[in-house]
């Protein structure tokens, strides 16, 4: 959005099962965001049915490096991507995360004055986040292969990469989160019923403390390279290929089961966080894909020998010229 402007338009033709379609975004400013397909208003995610897209950006280290939230957002991400219906249960959950936590607030350590209305807010707290639960646990299993595969082509050896889910829900509170094996599956249930037996251990402190101590917006992405955290052990480059390998790794997925088909890989000035090996490598990874966008602001950090479009863009004027280098 350009500065002092209230609004940002984007307008995409793209071809999407067998069909061309027209598809408008207005960015607000202030105020709710608009869609529409074909020129019909509908909700922004719906956009996701008929176009996907993976960006790779500078900021992609911190999945890795950075605090839980981020890793949450990355998987929260995934999932509307890959099911956009799952932004409708994100929202939904996020409603009743806060109208339960103001509640909590409310009470000021006197439980007996909200225990009936807590309840209501339990069931539904755990309804909702027992099914985000479910789908990360399946992303998390669906891409584990793709990252294993996408991890090695970037480096050009197999450091085991690995993702498992760390879940407040089935965890004792008072220390923190514990690792759950993303290997083991668990029946919605027995989800369910984890999560209000945790809840009901940590009732009391809720109360004192004013905040909901327990479910998906606690839990975090672990992550490993050959059985040690990647956060805290890996090298720089080493968190860099887990980071383009976890990107890698959405892209196949949704070019397996997302109805939009392929998506656009968007690398976006991200070749210059990278030596040349790593320069090489993620471009060939990438090129298999239907369609790739690159920004750059130093030419010479794009591998040389790619088939272009090249777009130059100076002072917000494009000039054009095809190439092949």
């Amino acid at each position: 959005m350009r500065f002092g402007e209230q609004a940002a338009f984007l307008r995409l033709r793209v071809e999407a099962n067998q069909r061309t379609v027209l598809l408008d975004l207005q960015i607000n400013r202030d105020g709710a965001n608009r869609a529409q397909v074909n020129g019909n208003s509908v909700p922004p995610r719906e956009l996701m049915r008929w176009f996907a897209a993976v960006a790779f950006v500078p900021e992609d280290l911190s999945i890795v490096r950075g605090e839980p939230s981020v890793r949450r957002r990355f998987l929260d991400d995934a999932l509307t991507s890959r099911h956009p219906a799952a932004a409708g249960v994100l929202q939904d959950y996020d409603r009743v995360l806060r109208q339960r936590t103001a509640l909590l607030k409310s009470a000021r350590g006197r439980l007996a004055q909200i225990e009936s209305t807590l309840s209501v807010w339990d069931e539904q707290l755990v309804s909702l986040g027992t099914q985000i639960m479910l789908a990360r646990r399946e992303y998390v299993a669906d891409s584990a292969p793709h990252l294993v595969e996408s991890y090695a082509a970037l480096v050009g050896e197999d450091h085991h990469p690995r993702c498992g889910m760390v879940e407040s829900a089935l965890g004792n509170v008072s220390r923190g989160t514990l690792p759950v094996a993303d290997s083991v599956d668990v029946s919605r249930e027995t989800l369910e019923s984890k999560f209000r037996e945790t809840l009901a251990l940590v009732r009391g402190k809720e109360v004192d403390r004013g905040m909901t101590l327990a479910g998906p917006h606690r839990d975090d992405l672990e992550m490993s390279l050959n059985g040690l955290p990647v956060k805290g052990f890996a090298s720089h480059g080493e968190s860099w290929s887990f980071a383009l390998g976890l990107k890698l790794a959405l892209a196949q997925v949704l070019k397996e089961q997302s109805s939009a088909g392929d998506p656009v890989m968007i690398l976006d000035d991200v070749f210059a966080e990278l030596d040349s090996e790593r320069r090489s490598r993620l471009m060939r990874s990438v090129s298999a894909f239907e369609q790739v966008i690159v920004t750059a602001a130093v030419e010479s950090d794009v591998p040389s020998d790619v088939e272009w479009h090249k777009v130059h863009v100076s002072a917000g004027t494009l000039s054009t010229e095809d190439l092949s280098l």
